[in-house]
C-alpha cells in the first residue's frame, strides 16, 4: 500500500499505463513539476490532486490523500501563509488573549447575520465585511491551537466559501474561484470534509453558470468522492450534478442524480454548530429540479414545479425568490405563456433589483430576448421598460 501522496500517485499512474510525461501533458503541468510531486519533493496542491485524480479515474483517492496525507504540514502551511488572507490587517496588534467557546460562537453569529443580509441585498454590501471577518477569524486561528484553533479555522473556511459565492453574485468570477480554493485549503488544514467537498460544488456552480455541462458534472462528482462528507453536502453535490446532466440534455442521468440527492438529503442529521452549507430554501432540491426541467426543454412542467416551490420561499429570501422567479418567468415565456410570464416577471423585478445578482441577470437577459419576440404584446410592452432598466443598471 502506498504511503505518501507521491507513492500513491506513482502507483495509480503506472496502473493506468501512463508515463510521467503523458500524465503531465494530460493535466497541463510540466513533467519536472510532476516529478517533484511524485518524488515527494513538493506537496500537491488541491488543484493538481483533483486533476490527477480525474485523469486517472481513481474515485477521489488522490484528493483524499492530498487532504490527509500530511495534516501537520498542511495546517502549518495554511496557518503561516497569509499575505493574501489578510495577515497584514493584524500586524502590530500583538497577541490577543485566547478566545473561549463564547467568543467563537459570537464569531459564528456574526457570520450568520451577514448571510442573512446576503439573502436580501446586493453582494457589494457584505463582501468587505465578510473579508474583514474572515481575516479576523483566520488570524485568531493562527494564534491558537487545539480545539479552539481548529474550530476557528473551520469557520474561516466557511467564511471563505461564502465570500466566494458573493463574489460570483457580484460578477467577479476570478475572485469567486480564489476564495473557493482558499476555502478548500483551509478545510484541508482544519480536517473539515464538508467544506472540502462543498468547494467542488461551488466550483461546479461557477461552471454551471458558464453553461459548461461537462465541467459541472465532473466537479460535482468529485465532490461526492470526498470521504466522510455529510449527507447534506453530498446531496447538494448530487443536485449540482443533476443540473449539469440537464444542461447536457440527459434526462435519465438528471433524474437519477436527483433521486440520489433526495435519498441523501432525507438521511441528513444536522448536528453542526456551524451555519449550514448551501441554499437556505425550504426545498432546494425541488427548486433545482424545476430549473433542470427548463434546461431539458420541459418548460410547462418546470413552471408548475417552480410555482409550487416558490410559494414556500419566505419573502425575506429575496435572492432565492429573484433567482427562481426569473427562471419561472423564463420557463413560462419559453412555453408560450407570455401573459403569465410577464405577471411573474413583474412580481420578481423588485427582488432582483434589491439583490443585484450577476447570476440572476444571466437569466434576465435570456428572458428579455425571449419576450422580445412578442414586443408588440400588451403585457410585454408594459413590463419591458422595467426589465431594460434593471439590465442597464450594470
Amino acid at each position: 500500500m502506498a504511503g505518501s501522496f507521491g507513492e500513491l500517485l506513482r502507483e495509480h499512474r503506472v496502473a493506468a499505463g501512463l508515463s510521467m510525461g503523458q500524465l503531465a501533458k494530460l493535466i497541463h503541468y510540466s513533467k519536472g513539476y510532476l516529478s517533484k510531486i511524485e518524488n515527494d519533493l513538493k506537496p500537491p496542491t488541491p488543484t493538481v490532486a483533483r486533476l490527477c485524480d480525474g485523469v486517472l479515474g481513481v474515485g477521489g483517492r488522490l484528493i483524499e490523500a492530498a487532504m490527509h496525507g500530511t495534516p501537520a504540514l498542511a495546517r502549518r502551511q495554511v496557518l503561516v501563509a497569509g499575505t493574501m488572507l489578510g495577515v497584514g490587517a493584524l500586524a502590530g496588534s500583538g497577541l490577543r488573549p485566547a478566545p473561549d467557546a463564547q467568543v467563537v460562537a459570537g464569531m459564528r453569529t456574526s457570520f450568520e447575520n451577514l448571510r442573512a443580509l446576503g439573502l436580501r441585498t446586493s453582494p457589494m454590501v457584505i463582501i468587505e465585511p465578510l473579508k474583514a471577518l474572515q481575516h479576523t477569524v483566520h488570524g485568531m486561528a493562527r494564534e491558537n491551537t487545539g480545539p479552539i484553533g481548529t474550530g476557528l479555522l473551520r469557520l474561516a473556511a466557511r467564511l471563505s466559501e461564502y465570500t466566494g459565492w458573493m463574489s460570483q453574485e457580484a460578477g467577479d468570477e476570478q475572485a469567486a474561484l480564489w476564495w473557493t480554493r482558499q476555502a478548500s485549503e483551509l478545510s484541508r488544514a482544519a480536517g473539515d470534509p464538508d467544506i472540502a467537498s462543498y468547494s467542488f460544488v461551488r466550483e461546479a456552480g461557477i461552471a454551471f453558470y458558464r453553461q459548461d455541462a461537462r465541467s459541472t458534472i465532473n466537479l460535482a462528482q468529485q465532490a461526492q468522492w470526498i470521504c466522510n462528507a455529510g449527507s447534506r453536502v453530498l446531496a447538494l453535490a448530487a443536485r449540482r450534478e443533476a443540473q449539469g446532466h440537464a444542461l447536457a440534455g440527459d434526462r435519465y442521468a438528471t433524474e437519477s442524480a436527483f433521486d440520489r440527492a433526495v435519498r441523501l438529503m432525507d438521511s441528513e442529521q444536522p448536528d453542526s454548530p456551524y451555519p449550514a452549507l448551501g441554499p437556505s430554501a425550504p426545498d432546494p432540491l425541488e427548486l433545482a429540479r424545476g430549473w433542470a426541467l427548463s434546461d431539458l426543454g420541459l418548460n410547462v412542467e418546470a413552471a408548475v414545479v417552480l410555482d409550487r416551490q416558490l410559494a414556500l420561499v419566505p419573502v425575506t429570501s429575496r435572492r432565492t425568490r429573484a433567482r427562481f422567479g426569473t427562471r419561472k418567468a423564463l420557463a413560462q415565456a419559453l412555453s408560450g405563456d407570455v401573459d403569465q410570464s410577464c405577471r411573474t416577471l413583474a412580481a420578481t423585478i423588485d427582488d432582483a433589483a434589491h439583490v443585484d445578482s450577476a447570476t440572476v441577470r444571466t437569466d434576465l437577459r435570456q428572458l428579455a430576448r425571449t419576450l422580445g419576440r412578442w414586443h408588440n404584446h400588451a403585457a410585454v410592452r408594459e413590463v419591458y421598460p422595467d426589465l431594460k432598466r434593471l439590465l442597464s443598471h450594470r
